[in-house]
């Protein structure tokens, strides 16, 4: 808890004026406290779960509700663990509570993790892209949740990218861990629009439905703007990062890399090659990413930093990267389909289209989720 206040307070600079009006669903608890009474619950949560400075864990303990155990999704309970690495089971110091994993081997809970649970609660910060795994996590959960008739609880929480809807919508032979509903990358929902539009549109296997309550927020439009007080993962560790990432995060299907093993994550790109830019720097093993792609490689490219656009995914950086590296690379990997969530986009671009003739294929699919997204809002858009 200690080290969790620390962190609070470090990333507490990023709280923008608005979210001194916000009321997070978190924090609503006359809209759900009363339903936990008696009743075993589990809490899907991790360091991003807080109320005014005290882990959502400790909140509900204080209040004599029955947690029976914590399910933790990728980077852990307290949000510590690298990209990609496996998380163990294992119990909270303070709380003495189980922490069962649901990152690596099991996402989705099974039966038998469920025997002993009433309702499960969701709170977690996502940032608005689809290849963020915390909305995986989320579906899993609902879905698990509807076969084994348990009940759950979303508390929302602002989407710090959800001024705006863009990029390629997933294709139905398109499917992962990274690519599970037909959304575009930016989707402009928050977590509890999102388990809406799951549970609406028939998502779960088998078209089961969830017994689901959102608890939504006060004080949150889709037009707000909102500075995370907590990093919601250790590669993004700032608001630019944050905003940047639907656009970088694409590079991670391609051998450039995205600063993983340095200290600005998803603010970096670049590759062994001088004639890419001055900017340098040599990825190595960190606390966020254990194996960094390009790892001991002295990188040549740009940075980002202090760049922030919000509002934007932008195509520029991969389509100059591409034409740069083309002829001494096989510059795209396959992961590529995933993040894009379309075997088109490669093409587009080995084919040499523009950024502007891609996008122009989106729209279709673009319009169609857009009409079908309004169904699902819970606050004031921004069109």
């Amino acid at each position: 808890m200690i080290r969790l206040l620390l962190t609070l307070c470090i990333f507490s600079v990023f709280a923008c004026s608005q979210a001194q009006n916000l009321q997070l669903g978190a924090e609503r608890m006359d809209e759900y406290l009363s339903e936990l009474e008696g009743k075993r619950v589990a809490l899907v949560v991790n360091q991003t779960s807080v109320i005014n400075n005290t882990h959502l864990v400790d909140t509900l303990v204080s209040r004599g509700i029955n947690i029976v155990k914590v399910m933790a999704p990728e980077h852990g309970f307290r949000g510590e663990a690298p990209d990609g690495a496996k998380i163990d089971d294992s119990r909270d110091e303070k709380t003495g509570i189980s922490i069962v994993s649901i990152y690596g081997k099991t996402k989705k809970p099974s039966p038998e993790m469920l025997e002993d649970v009433d309702i499960l609660i969701f709170d977690i910060q996502d940032v608005g892209v689809r290849f963020y795994t915390f909305i995986s996590t989320m579906h899993y959960i609902m879905e698990a949740a509807a076969e084994n008739d348990k009940q759950v609880i979303v508390l929302d929480r602002p989407n710090p990218n959800g001024m705006y809807v863009d990029g390629p919508v997933k294709d139905d032979d398109i499917n992962g861990f990274v690519a599970m509903h037909p959304i575009p990358i930016v989707h402009g929902l928050t977590v509890g629009e999102l388990a809406k539009m799951i549970n609406g549109e028939g998502w779960l296997n088998n078209s089961v439905a969830s017994d689901l309550k959102v608890v939504s927020m006060k004080g949150w439009d889709h037009n707000s703007t909102y500075s995370l007080p907590i990093k919601p993962s250790p590669n993004l560790p700032n608001n630019n990062a944050i905003a940047l990432y639907p656009s970088l995060g694409l590079f991670e299907g391609t051998v450039v890399s995205v600063g993983r093993g340095t200290d600005s994550p998803f603010e970096i790109i670049g590759y062994p090659k001088p004639s890419l830019g001055t900017y340098t720097f040599t990825p190595q093993p960190n606390a966020g990413s254990k194996y960094p792609p390009l790892e001991g490689k002295k990188c040549f490219g740009m940075s980002f930093s202090g760049t922030e656009t919000p509002g934007v995914l932008t195509l520029k950086h991969l389509l100059t990267y591409y034409s740069e590296l083309k002829k001494d690379t096989t510059f795209f990997r396959s992961y590529i389909n995933l993040l894009s969530g379309t075997k088109d986009f490669r093409k587009q671009v080995e084919e040499g289209w523009t950024e502007e003739q891609i996008k122009a294929t989106w729209q279709p699919k673009l319009n169609e989720y857009k009409a079908m997204r309004k169904k699902y809002l819970l606050y004031p858009d921004f069109e």
